[in-house]
């Protein structure tokens, strides 16, 4: 273990919610995606969702803000060791990092919109 790494379970636990912090204060659209989930969440329990569709719309959550905050230390990880400067290869794998934050937020709200369309339909009342 290298001596400037804290030992313990709790500086590991500290460390990584300084990580999560950071990356809050960091990046706009970590904080937009935060806003985001509440809102589902809040829309899950005012449609009184079943416990099963609020763990998959969390699911969906959690893997988007994964990837957002794995691409925000990817994009501080190589500005750092490129010193800020172009590289072609680091443009193509920040481009690539950030493509996985698009997939995860498009596979997420296609969860999302199946999720509430079927609970909106439910609650329409149908007329012949």
């Amino acid at each position: 273990m290298s001596k400037f790494k804290k030992k313990g379970m709790i500086n590991t636990f500290k460390n990584a919610g300084r990580g999560v912090s950071l990356s809050v204060k960091a990046e706009r659209n970590v904080r937009i995606h935060i806003i985001a989930a509440l809102m589902v969440i809040l829309f899950a329990i005012i449609l009184q969702m079943s416990v099963t569709k609020i763990c998959i719309l969390i699911l969906a959550i959690s893997n988007v803000m994964v990837a957002e905050i794995v691409n925000t230390s990817l994009e501080f990880g190589l500005d750092a060791v490129f010193h800020n400067r172009y590289s072609r290869l680091v443009g193509i794998a920040k481009d690539i990092s950030a493509g996985a934050v698009v997939v995860a937020s498009l596979f997420s709200a296609i969860i999302g919109i199946l999720i509430f369309g079927s609970e909106i339909i439910k609650k329409i009342p149908i007329q012949l």
